[in-house]
C-alpha cells in the first residue's frame, strides 16, 4: 500500500520508497525524497516563479529518460501551474513554488531544469548562464580554468559570477542581470565565448563542433535562449550515481586539481547546505543584478 505523508498540511502519497534508483550505490527513492526535503531551503528560491522542464527517470538512470514540459496527469489541484509563451501556441506548466509541490515533483523522480527567465515577466531574462563542457581528455579541471576567465570578463561588466557543477562533467556559471531580453542576453552570452575562445585557442571554443571539442572546452552560452532550460541548482542528476548539481566556492574552483574534488553527491550537497547554507543565495538578493553593457 502505497503510505500517505503530510507535508505542510498537503496529503502526498509517495510510492516505491524502497525501489533502488541508482544500482552503483544502491541509492533508493526513499533517500532521493529525503535529500530533497534535506535541501528544500536552499533548492526552493532558484525554483520558485520558473516553469519547470521535468527530466524524467522514474525506473533509474538505466531505463526511460523523457523530458515533461506540460502538467502531468494527476497533478494535484494544489500544485501552481501557469500558461507559458512558446513559439508553436501557449502550455501550462508546473511551478513548484513551496515543499509540498517539491515533494510530489520528487515523487515523480525528476531532474529539476528551468529558463533564465520568471513567469511574471517571460520578456525579460534575469540569469545569465554558461555551461562549460568539457571535451575528453579534458576535464572539469579545464572547466575551472575558462569559468576563472569569464568570472574575470564578467567582473569587467559590473556581472558577479557564482559556480555550480553541472552534476556531471562539467561547469556552470551562473550571474543575476536585470533589463535585458533572453535574445540580448544570448547575443552578449555569445560575444564573451566568442573572447574565451580568442584568449585560450588552445583550451575554450564557442561552437558546438564536435570534430573541434577533444581536448577542449565548450562554451555553450545558447541556454540563455527563452526557450532553453538549464539544470537547476541542487538537482540530482540522472547519472550512474546520485551526483548533484552543487554549487561551489570560487575558491574550490581555483584549487581543483582532479575531477574528484569538484564532485559531489547527495549526502556530501546536504551537509554542505547544513553546514555552508546556499552559495548561491546572491543571486536572488535584491540589488545585486547587473547590467549588461550598451
Amino acid at each position: 500500500m502505497t503510505p500517505i505523508t503530510e507535508v505542510e498540511g498537503r496529503r502526498l502519497a509517495l510510492s516505491n520508497l524502497e525501489k533502488v534508483l541508482y544500482p552503483a550505490t544502491g541509492f533508493t527513492k526513499g533517500e532521493v525524497l529525503h535529500y530533497y526535503a534535506t535541501v528544500a531551503g536552499a533548492l526552493l528560491p532558484h525554483l520558485r516563479d520558473r516553469p519547470l522542464s521535468f527530466l524524467r527517470y522514474p525506473d533509474g538512470p538505466g531505463g526511460q529518460l523523457f523530458f515533461a514540459k506540460n502538467v502531468p496527469p494527476g497533478t494535484p489541484d494544489w500544485v501552481a501551474t501557469a500558461e507559458v509563451p512558446r513559439a508553436e501556441g501557449p502550455a501550462r506548466m508546473v511551478l513548484v513554488q513551496d515543499l509540498p509541490s517539491l515533494m510530489w515533483a520528487a515523487n515523480l523522480v525528476t531532474e529539476f531544469h528551468t529558463p533564465q527567465w520568471v513567469i511574471q515577466d517571460p520578456e525579460q531574462a534575469d540569469r545569465i548562464v554558461f555551461d562549460l563542457d568539457p571535451g575528453a581528455p579534458a576535464t572539469v579541471v579545464e572547466c575551472c580554468e575558462v569559468a576563472l576567465w569569464l568570472r574575470e570578463r564578467l567582473m569587467a561588466d559590473g556581472i558577479e559570477a557564482y559556480a555550480k557543477t553541472s552534476g556531471s562533467k562539467g561547469l556552470h556559471l551562473l550571474a543575476s542581470v536585470r533589463g535585458s531580453s533572453s535574445e540580448r542576453v544570448s547575443e552578449y552570452a555569445k560575444r564573451l565565448a566568442m573572447e574565451a575562445e580568442r584568449s585560450m585557442p588552445r583550451l575554450a571554443l564557442h561552437r558546438m563542433t564536435r570534430s573541434l571539442r577533444p581536448g577542449k572546452v565548450f562554451v555553450d552560452w545558447s541556454q540563455n535562449a527563452a526557450r532553453k532550460t538549464t539544470a537547476a541548482p541542487y538537482t540530482l542528476r540522472a547519472r550512474p550515481e546520485p551526483t548533484v548539481s552543487a554549487p561551489v566556492t570560487w575558491e574550490e574552483v581555483e584549487a581543483c586539481g582532479a575531477p574528484r574534488e569538484l564532485a559531489f553527491g547527495a549526502e556530501a550537497v546536504a551537509g554542505r547546505v547544513r553546514e555552508r547554507g546556499d552559495l548561491l543565495a546572491g543571486l536572488y538578493e535584491p540589488g545585486n543584478a547587473g547590467r549588461l553593457p550598451d
